[in-house]
C-alpha cells in the first residue's frame, strides 16, 4: 500500500486564496478544540495537559499524513470511557503501552488495505454504539456537574449559553457566527466565577497550573516502566484491541461522514491512508505521554463549515492550541470543573442520535435488536463486548441466510 498524505496531493494546487480560509478556518476550529481538549482529559482520568499536547502533536500528525482534505484529528469523546478504565486498572505507564500498540495496529489495517472494510459496519451498529458511548459520557460527568449548588447553576449556565448563543444569537448576527460558543461559555462563566468568589473546584484546585513546558520523551516499553510479564501482557489484549478497533472504526466513521457533507466540494478521503495516519500519531503519543487521538466529527464540520480547503486548516489548528499551552497556560487553571462538565453533558447530548431509536421501528426485528443489544452491551459491559457481540449476531444472521 502507497503511503501518500492528501497534504501533498492539494499543495499541488495551493494557492494564497486557499491558505487565507484555511488560517481562518484553523484558528476557529483551534478554539473549539481548546476547551474540549481539556475536558476529554480531565473525564479521562487525566490532567487537562495531556489533553491539549494530544490535540497538538495528535492534531497536526493526522492532518499532515491522513488521507482527508479537511478531517481534524485529537482527543475524542468515544475514548473517554475506554481510557478512564485503561488509566484506573493499568495505570498511565498501561495506558501509553496500549495507545503505542493500537497504533501499530492501526497503521497496519491501513498499510494492509483493510480500511474499506470499516465501512461495512451496519447502521444498526454504529447507532447503538454511538449513544451507548455518549449515556457513558455523560453519567462520567455527574459528579462534577452535581458538586454542589454553584457547580449545578454554573454547568446549567454552560448549557444554556452554548445552546442560545449557537441557535438564536449567532445564527442572526453573521459577524458574531466565528465566535464559538464553547470558548464563550468557557470564558464568561470562568470569569463569573472568579468575580464572585465562587465556592467551586477548578482545574487548578485540582491538577495545579498546565505547565508550559514540552512534553518529554519516555520509554513505555522500558524496563521498569510496566508489567511485561505474562500476566501483565494478558492483562493489555482487550484495551489494545478496544482502542484498535475504536480508534479506526471513530476515523474512518468521521471522514465518512465530511465526505458527505462536503460531497462536491472536496474530494473522498483515502480510508487506508486515514488508518496509517492514525497509526503513526497514536504510536508517537504513546511515547510522549499523550492519549489516544483520532479524527473528531465536531471539529472536521466546524472545519468544513468554516470554509477549509485543505489540510493546511488542521495543521493551523493544532499551532492555535500550541500558543495557548505555551503563552497563556495559567488562565486554564482558573475554569470550574463544572463548566467543563456541562460542556461534556452538551457533547454526550449531540453525539447520540436519539431519534434513530424511533426510526428503527420501521426495520426488521433483526436490525432492531443489534441496534439495543448493541446499546445495552457499550452501556452496561464495554465497548469491545458490545462490538465482538453484535458483529457476531450480523454474521451469524449471513451465514444461517446462506444456508436457507
Amino acid at each position: 500500500m502507497r503511503f501518500y498524505p492528501r497534504l501533498i496531493q492539494d499543495f499541488q494546487s495551493y494557492s494564497q486564496e486557499r491558505l487565507a480560509k484555511d488560517v481562518g478556518a484553523g484558528i476557529t476550529v483551534g478554539v473549539v478544540a481548546l476547551p474540549l481538549a481539556m475536558a476529554f482529559a480531565i473525564a479521562s482520568g487525566l490532567s487537562p495537559q495531556v489533553g491539549l499536547w494530544t490535540a497538538i502533536i495528535g492534531g497536526f500528525l493526522i492532518s499532515a499524513l491522513g488521507g482527508s482534505s479537511v478531517q481534524v484529528g485529537g482527543p475524542a469523546g468515544a475514548f473517554i470511557v475506554v481510557v478512564y478504565a485503561i488509566v484506573q486498572q493499568h495505570g498511565i505507564a498501561g495506558l501509553l503501552v496500549c495507545t503505542a500498540s493500537s497504533g501499530v495496529l492501526i497503521f497496519l489495517l491501513g498499510w494492509f488495505g483493510l480500511g474499506g472494510f470499516v465501512r461495512l459496519v451496519p447502521e444498526s451498529i454504529v447507532i447503538g454504539f454511538t449513544n451507548g458511548i455518549a449515556v457513558l459520557i455523560a453519567l462520567s460527568q455527574v459528579k462534577d456537574l452535581f458538586n454542589n449548588t454553584y457547580a449545578v447553576g454554573l454547568g446549567l449556565m454552560t448549557v444554556v449559553l452554548i445552546v442560545c448563543w449557537s441557535r438564536y444569537i449567532a445564527p442572526r448576527r453573521p459577524i458574531l457566527a466565528r465566535l464559538p460558543a464553547p470558548m464563550l461559555a468557557l470564558v464568561a462563566l470562568t470569569v463569573l466565577a472568579w468575580q464572585m468568589h465562587l465556592s467551586l473546584e477548578t482545574i487548578g484546585s485540582r491538577f495545579g497550573e498546565i505547565s508550559a513546558a514540552l512534553p518529554q520523551f519516555s520509554n513505555p516499553f522500558a524496563a521498569g516502566a510496566f508489567d511485561f510479564s505474562w500476566q501483565g501482557l494478558q492483562k493489555l489484549v482487550m484495551p489494545i484491541a478496544t482502542l484498535t478497533l475504536l480508534g479506526a472504526f471513530e476515523s474512518l466513521l468521521c471522514a465518512r461522514i465530511a465526505d458527505e457533507v462536503g460531497a462536491g466540494v472536496y474530494p473522498p478521503h483515502d480510508p487506508n491512508q486515514e488508518l496509517m495516519a492514525q497509526g503513526v500519531t497514536n504510536t508517537v503519543l504513546g511515547f510522549v505521554g499523550g492519549m489516544p487521538a483520532t479524527g473528531t466529527i465536531a471539529r472536521t464540520l466546524t472545519n468544513i463549515k468554516c470554509g477549509a480547503t485543505s489540510p493546511v486548516a488542521g495543521l493551523v489548528h493544532a499551532v492555535i492550541i500550541a500558543a495557548f499551552v505555551l503563552l497563556a497556560s495559567k488562565l486554564a487553571a482558573l475554569v470550574p470543573l463544572s463548566v467543563l462538565a456541562g460542556l461534556l453533558m452538551l457533547v454526550a447530548w449531540n453525539m447520540g442520535e436519539w431519534h434513530e431509536f424511533v426510526r428503527f421501528k420501521q426495520r426488521s426485528y433483526f436490525d432492531q435488536t443489534v441496534l439495543w443489544v448493541t446499546f445495552a452491551l457499550t452501556v452496561a459491559v464495554n465497548l469491545l463486548v458490545a462490538l465482538a457481540v453484535s458483529l457476531g449476531l450480523v454474521l451469524l444472521q449471513k451465514v444461517l441466510n446462506k444456508a436457507n
